[in-house]
């Protein structure tokens, strides 16, 4: 003989299936453990309130800020003091951030629609720093770039 069901467990059960978007999250893991190696020192990456970009780019747009310029070009030349700011962003850093995207976007694409932007706090015991990317809004958009950024690579 079955019991019926309670009210709670009625709507448990009818409740439609949510898929949680891991991108994001791997995207950040990979972002922290490519740029710890790299830099020879421990990053924190973690998710910040992003800010949708006034148009959808054709291609995945990075904007990294003063402070992870600096800190990108003091850890590459062996310094353990950041001080001042890079008056440019390193072609050396825009080429690894374009890595960890194309492989994590290749590892395993997300369906539609993806996010628009995403941006993170990144922090170090030498200096903290912001992050943002925004995304096309196509998936095959970006995985055509990825696959331009690997073959390349």
């Amino acid at each position: 003989m079955l019991l019926e069901l309670t009210p709670a467990e009625t709507a448990f059960l009818t409740t439609p299936v949510v898929v949680f978007d891991v991108f994001p999250q791997r995207l950040t893991r990979r972002l922290a453990a490519t740029l710890t190696a790299r830099l020879h020192l421990p990053v924190r990456a973690l998710p910040l309130p992003a800010v949708a970009p006034s148009a959808a780019p054709d291609v995945p747009v990075w904007q990294p800020d003063a402070a992870l310029a600096t800190l990108w070009l003091t850890r590459r030349l062996g310094g353990w003091r950041v001080s001042g700011a890079s008056p440019f962003v390193p072609a050396a850093l825009m080429r690894t951030l374009d890595a960890v995207l194309a492989e994590s976007w290749l590892d395993e694409p997300v369906p539609d629609p993806l996010p628009s932007s995403l941006a993170w706090q990144l922090g170090t015991d030498l200096a903290q720093a912001t992050l943002a990317l925004s995304l096309p809004p196509q998936p095959a958009a970006l995985t055509r770039w990825a696959r331009g950024v690997i073959r390349h690579g």
